[in-house]
């Protein structure tokens, strides 16, 4: 079973070393000591804990897709040439990376500093760990 030390699992949340304490000396969170006598984290309690707590941006389209993937975010560089453009946003803590047409670019008025939700629909989606 996996189990996070509290500075992991802040770096995991996004959040500080405090906060995961706070949360844990709250009952938020469990914690349980690893055999070194620190403070740990169950994996799999952080992960659902993760998943209560997170803060989805709505979409603004209020379009319904097949596509779960939905990322809401600003435009933060867009690189056009004749024929592709390049479009890159930050979406929430992700960085997401898309290239399409040059006129797709232009009719979607894309440019940084601009809402838009990046939808993924992926047909392999590969997973890794550490």
């Amino acid at each position: 079973m996996p189990r996070f030390r509290f500075a992991e699992a802040a770096k995991l949340l996004g959040v500080s070393d405090d906060t995961i304490r706070r949360w844990v000396d709250a009952g938020e969170l469990s914690s349980s000591l690893d055999a070194s006598g620190r403070k740990v984290v169950d994996g799999a309690e952080l992960a659902e804990f993760a998943r209560a707590h997170a803060n989805e941006v709505p979409d603004p389209s209020g379009i319904g897709r097949s596509a779960r993937n939905r990322f809401v975010g600003l435009v933060t560089s867009v690189v056009v040439d004749k024929v592709m453009a390049q479009v890159e946003m930050q979406c929430g803590p992700h960085r997401v990376v898309s290239l399409m047409s040059a006129e797709a670019v232009r009719e979607l008025g894309l440019e940084p500093g601009s809402l838009a939700v990046a939808v993924v629909k992926a047909t392999t989606v590969m997973v890794e760990t550490p």
